[in-house]
């Protein structure tokens, strides 16, 4: 029986030794010195969190009172009347905003390099002012310089009035062209991302619900129709509604085309085709295209640099077919007191974006 508790006593001072041993070695771990591997102690430093900002986080900020910054997101809101200032971090940055500030020229807006960092200022902005601004960082290899795609910030910046739930246009009656093969867009934006916009007929007067799968509606672009159709023609108007009295937006015309894409369609009619000397004579030359498509045109014919011709451009939208809207686009040539040197071939070349057609005609004397 001693011999029994001796053994029980023995086995319980080696299990307390080993526990003290343990606790040693964890305060040890835990401890705020370290060793270095060349002897030098160090107070242990927390590890942080890794920064998620970094290449992917915005360097488009904007400039609030009293030094104080914010990152702008996908979209800000802001106040009219309030000088806006953005700043974009880099020494080479290029800028991007409404289009309408390029094409009056505004004064009010500004752009600022820096060594550091770009800044753009717009003073007494106002509810026509709402659209995207955007910066990004221009890479250079010597003299050929690009913009770099993956450091380009965007912010959608709404200036909310009350009074203009819609961004002002100054055409008041605009024209939207529905194709069958892609999406058409009716642009009322609006000035207050949480205001309630619907889409309206004019004539039979009847509101298009937007179902989120053929009508859709962003407060960035408008409605947008998915699959256009001849039915959609028409004449139609935005109404907004926050808390107060609904607002009415301009209002759009609808036309309905379908003229395929490509180089133009030209022929080639001279006015008489047969003509003698003294006589005058038109060359004219015609285009069917899609409606905003512009049309530039060049002449070549036999007196060219010696006599003196005229020419006359001209453009006007049609219906062709079933309510189908075409543009016909004319350039007429015009000699007079026709001479020798005058007969021979004249060449009309027609171009557009997607690319150039060119044709002839022989005007012969009697």
């Amino acid at each position: 029986m001693k011999l029994w508790l001796v053994f029980c006593l023995a086995l319980l001072w080696v299990e307390l030794q080993n526990g003290a041993c343990q606790q040693v070695k964890r305060r040890k771990d835990v401890g705020e010195n370290r060793i270095r591997p060349g002897g030098k102690r160090v107070k242990a430093r927390p590890t942080k969190p890794k920064d998620g900002g970094g290449k992917g986080q915005s360097l488009l900020t904007q400039v609030l009172d009293k030094g104080r910054f914010l990152r702008l997101g996908p979209s800000t809101t802001l106040t009219p009347g309030r000088d806006m200032e953005l700043r974009c971090k880099g020494n080479s940055i290029g800028w991007s905003y409404p289009t309408y500030l390029d094409t009056f020229n505004d004064s009010r807006l500004s752009i600022n390099p820096s060594d550091k960092y770009s800044q753009l200022i717009l003073t007494s902005p106002s509810a026509a002012d709402t659209g995207p601004y955007s910066c990004w960082v221009i890479v250079c290899d010597g003299t050929e310089c690009e913009r770099d795609h993956e450091r380009t910030y965007v912010s959608y910046i709404y200036f909310t009035d009350k009074d203009n739930l819609f961004v002002p246009s100054a055409i008041h009656f605009e024209i939207v062209y529905l194709r069958p093969d892609r999406r058409a867009v009716v642009p009322c934006r609006v000035t207050d991302p949480q205001a309630k916009v619907s889409l309206h007929r004019e004539v039979p007067p009847e509101e298009i619900p937007a179902n989120g799968t053929q009508v859709t509606y962003d407060p960035t672009k408008g409605f947008v129709l998915q699959s256009p159709s001849l039915e959609q023609q028409g004449v139609f108007y935005c109404k907004a509604v926050t808390k107060g009295t609904p607002q009415i937006s301009t209002k759009y015309q609808l036309l309905y085309v379908e003229v395929p894409s490509g180089p133009p369609f030209v022929s080639l009619e001279a006015s008489p085709e047969s003509v003698g000397g003294g006589d005058n004579v038109n060359v004219t030359c015609t285009v069917l295209g899609e409606p905003e498509v512009d049309v530039s045109y060049t002449w070549s014919y036999p007196g060219q640099g010696r006599r003196p011709v005229h020419t006359h451009t001209s453009w006007r939208l049609v219906n062709r077919g079933i309510s189908h809207t075409t543009r016909i686009s004319q350039s007429v040539l015009t000699v007079e007191d026709m001479e020798t040197i005058d007969f021979g071939s004249y060449i009309c070349k027609a171009k557009n974006q997607n690319g150039e057609t060119m044709v002839t005609t022989n005007i012969i004397s009697k």
